[in-house]
């Protein structure tokens, strides 16, 4: 691998930080997440947002016709990395943009991209992705909500079902829905995707209060939602494969979890003092806990490090950037659950004014959870690992050539 910027990218490089110190912010403008639905951040992200479309920064590898840059998958990390050194307002717009509009772009037809890639880049539409339900758990092909033709013969659809643990849906514009179109087929062959407006009246969309204190995620209702064919994206009962195209930008969206680190525990585990007085950062196993996560940490910054150097040499990143997710994760999830028994009564207050670091471990114990759910959870990202990394044999699949109306359920 290499670790240095080509003369290109070095220059790449200059240019992005010095339009950043031009035009990014200097300071949080209506806070740090959108879980509050504060209309400061919602108006300071969509502000960003469209600053950066202006100047060719929003979408750097999107081409030049839809408003992107025409640019390399290296230059968008690196303007992002150069972006994440600024206090800019959170982004709720990376599904639409890493996930939903890259699936229109490949699927719909010229009339709905026009309509819908430029708003989506400036930052104007937001768009959700309605995949996992509750009877399916990480397993998209195994959808329930169903669509079926309207018996008026219009050719249009009606939507029926449910979808949960759908980010940003309280505040989308548009969202990209799997359904099942013919249960007769095996699971992966009877799906069909559609784009939905998100205001119409049969979606119903209820948000989930988390045990972080954030609702980002929701349930989202479908009650005879009627959505004309020119919505469909991808032919009929060929979703699965219009959903790879959106798992496989899901994979490059979906980084690794951040919030307070290793870093930050050995700064705070230098201040507190332990049962006999001493700092806590002279315990033994506590030493072991740092010595355990620089080397974790320093395994993902070379293996991100691989990434970097592929797509600097134009190539296409391997699965091994599923190693940074299931690794990082349960990093978070490690110091977070340390930090707060070091801090002892303090670990577990929530409120910013009061806890140490602003709350930061107490987030991340909260937080971290879930985030070896979200994109993918342990156990599918360490079959991709095993399969497509080490090139061990893949899972037998029973229920390969099975009617999906045929599968077992409530078992």
């Amino acid at each position: 691998m290499d670790f240095n910027d080509t003369p290109e990218e070095a220059a790449y490089r200059a240019k992005a930080r010095a339009w950043l110190e031009q035009n990014a912010p200097r300071e949080s403008v209506g806070g740090d997440d959108l879980e509050g639905g504060t209309k400061d951040t919602m108006a300071a992200s969509k502000a960003w947002q469209a600053e950066k479309a202006a100047a060719g920064y929003a979408q750097i590898t999107w081409p030049k016709e839809w408003g992107g840059a025409g640019g390399t998958p290296v230059q968008q990390v690196i303007f992002n990395a150069e972006e994440g050194k600024f206090p800019v307002p959170p982004n709720p717009f990376a599904i639409g943009l890493g996930m939903c509009v890259p699936t229109v772009m490949a699927f719909a037809d010229d009339e709905t991209k026009k309509r819908f890639v430029g708003p989506a880049l400036r930052g104007e539409e937001i768009w959700c992705q309605l995949f996992s339900e509750p009877s399916g758990g990480s397993d998209v092909a195994a959808a329930r909500t169903k669509a079926v033709r309207a018996d008026d013969g219009s050719g249009d659809w009606i939507i029926s079902g449910q979808k949960v643990w759908t980010t940003g849906a309280q505040f989308s514009s548009f969202g990209i829905v799997i359904c099942r179109t013919e249960p007769d087929a095996p699971k992966h062959k009877g799906l069909t995707m559609f784009w939905v407006d998100m205001s119409d009246p049969g979606i119903e969309v209820r948000p989930i209060h988390q045990m972080s204190g954030g609702s980002g995620f929701n349930e989202v209702f479908f009650t005879n939602v009627r959505v004309p064919d020119s919505q469909r994206l991808g032919a009929i009962n060929d979703g699965w494969k219009v959903s790879l195209v959106t798992l496989m930008n899901e994979r490059l969206a979906v980084g690794g979890p951040s919030g307070a680190g290793w870093a930050e525990f050995l700064e705070a585990a230098r201040s507190i003092a332990g049962p006999d007085g001493a700092p806590v950062l002279k315990d033994q196993v506590i030493r072991e806990k740092l010595a355990d996560w620089y080397v974790q940490t320093e395994g993902l910054k070379h293996t991100r490090n691989r990434t970097m150097t592929a797509l600097s040499r134009g190539q296409t990143p391997g699965p091994e950037s599923s190693i940074g997710k299931v690794v990082s994760a349960l990093l978070l999830q490690d110091v977070g659950n340390t930090a707060v028994e070091m801090l002892d009564q303090y670990g577990i207050i929530s409120d910013p004014a009061l806890s140490p670091l602003k709350g930061a471990f107490h987030a991340a114990l909260m937080s971290s959870p879930g985030l070896r759910i979200a994109g993918g959870t342990d156990e599918i990202l360490k079959n991709i690992i095993a399969e497509r990394v080490l090139g061990l044999p893949g899972d037998i699949r029973v229920d390969k050539d099975v009617a999906f109306k045929d599968l077992p359920t409530g078992r």
